[in-house]
């Protein structure tokens, strides 16, 4: 339910981690599967073309932020980019150029199912913090679930870990001598010498007043700047994988499919672009007959509010199901009539209505922010002087905001910087007696 990607294989822990786990992980080289706005399925060819193009405009993209984004307006978002840079693509010599256009307007939206958030809200001025690992980006096939094992280990061993403990007030020390607190909602008071808090940066945009005294405005600031997507998953599984069928029985789907600006389907009449990954053809060891959609924006708060307001398991996941059969049904060989096309059950996050997740789902950068890299600094640096220290994704490196590669380096980052600065004070005490 939580990551599912390994982003970038250059030196990144978390494909370190899944290897010494043994855990599962795999990717998908195959064509680009595109159903356009009556659900028929494009020639791969035409699928192909528009897929090169988006991704063309947005590594161009990238390109122009990273060189430009002292010059560039903070009110340009990466949907500008796009309206701008498509003409050049798309020269009005070509035949249907504005229909083509059109279409990878409408593709560009995919962007939303890597930030949570619609592609009209991506800041070009601070697109460049997207940028992730050099190499690969590899499907967590075997889950997270060994790599956390692994991770958590020497806490379990060695550390009190309190579930169930919900904090309500933390109170920083204003003195060196002083002990940080932290108020559960029980009552219980909690001391610390140093305090890490791993927060989602969403928690910390809705709890800023639980800190005592307040944050320093510049931190304050930084927390209200930076952006939060709400990216939300449905898995959907069937007794078998019916879009794959054997080699030579017909078309098949495999790895990602996309519904451009669907008009077929009435719950669905704002028309958001739809996009699945197949996991049946993933690692062999870990592959099921699982469709995986990611929905973000307005189609995340309006599922999940939808969901909430219906009682009993059962209905809320027939309501999912007839929701998404619009889009599984146009597979190919979909038939009602057969047996191995019926869903056998789903699952869906709701990580927008969980306060603990900060209704949302990780950092990303949006039009208007001014100061995204300075902020990042600012939120990563923390408090020390008072015991208070920030980790997470939001305060990764650069090269991996918004992943669980930085949430994990961030920490090992914070954990360093304490050892540091008691290794510090250690070597000071001899000098300061002998003053």
């Amino acid at each position: 339910m939580g990551p599912n990607w390994i982003h970038g294989t250059d030196d990144n822990p978390m494909l370190d981690l899944a290897k010494q786990t043994g855990t599962a992980v795999g990717t998908w080289d195959v064509a680009s599967y595109v159903f356009n706005e009556s659900g028929e399925l494009l020639p791969v060819a035409e699928g192909e073309k528009y897929s090169s193009l988006v991704w063309d405009i947005i590594q161009d993209a990238f390109v122009h932020s990273n060189k430009s984004s002292a010059d560039i307006d903070e009110k340009l978002s990466l949907l500008d980019f796009f309206k701008e840079k498509v003409v050049d693509k798309i020269p009005e010599s070509e035949d249907d150029f504005q229909k083509k256009r059109e279409m990878v307007l409408k593709m560009s939206e995919m962007w939303g199912t890597f930030i949570g958030s619609p592609v009209g809200q991506q800041s070009l001025k601070f697109f460049w913090l997207e940028e992730c690992i050099e190499g690969e980006n590899l499907f967590c096939a075997g889950t997270y679930e060994k790599i956390l094992q692994e991770v958590a280990r020497p806490a379990l061993s060695n550390a009190t870990i309190k579930l169930d403990s919900i904090v309500d007030k933390i109170s920083c020390r204003t003195d060196p001598n002083d002990e940080t607190r932290v108020r559960l909602r029980n009552g219980q008071t909690l001391t610390f010498d140093e305090l890490v808090i791993t927060c989602p940066l969403g928690w910390l945009k809705q709890n800023l007043t639980a800190f005592d005294p307040p944050l320093p405005s510049v931190l304050t600031k930084a927390i209200g700047s930076i952006g939060y997507g709400c990216l939300e998953k449905v898995y959907i599984s069937f007794p078998k994988a019916f879009w794959l069928p054997a080699e030579g029985e017909g078309r098949r789907v495999h790895g990602f499919a996309q519904w451009i600006a669907p008009e077929y389907h009435a719950e669905n009449a704002r028309g958001w672009n739809q996009e699945l990954v197949e996991l049946a053809s993933i690692a062999p060891e870990a592959a099921h007959p699982t469709l995986l959609f990611y929905i973000y924006g307005e189609q995340s708060e309006y599922l999940t509010a939808k969901v909430a307001a219906i009682d009993g398991q059962e209905k809320k996941d027939a309501f999912l199901l007839e929701f998404f059969k619009p889009y599984y049904s146009k597979l190919p060989q979909y038939s009602d009539d057969s047996a191995d096309c019926q869903p056998i059950c789903c699952l869906a996050t709701d990580w927008v209505r969980d306060e603990l997740a900060g209704h949302g789902s990780y950092s990303n950068f949006q039009v208007g922010l001014s100061n995204g890299d300075e902020d990042i600094k600012t939120m990563r640096r923390g408090l020390p002087e008072h015991g208070l220290w920030l980790a997470g994704e939001h305060t990764a490196p650069f090269v991996a905001l918004g992943t669980a590669t930085g949430a994990y380096w961030s920490g090992e980052s914070v954990g360093k910087r304490i050892v540091e600065a008691y290794d510090m004070a250690k070597q000071e005490e001899p000098l300061d007696a002998a003053l």
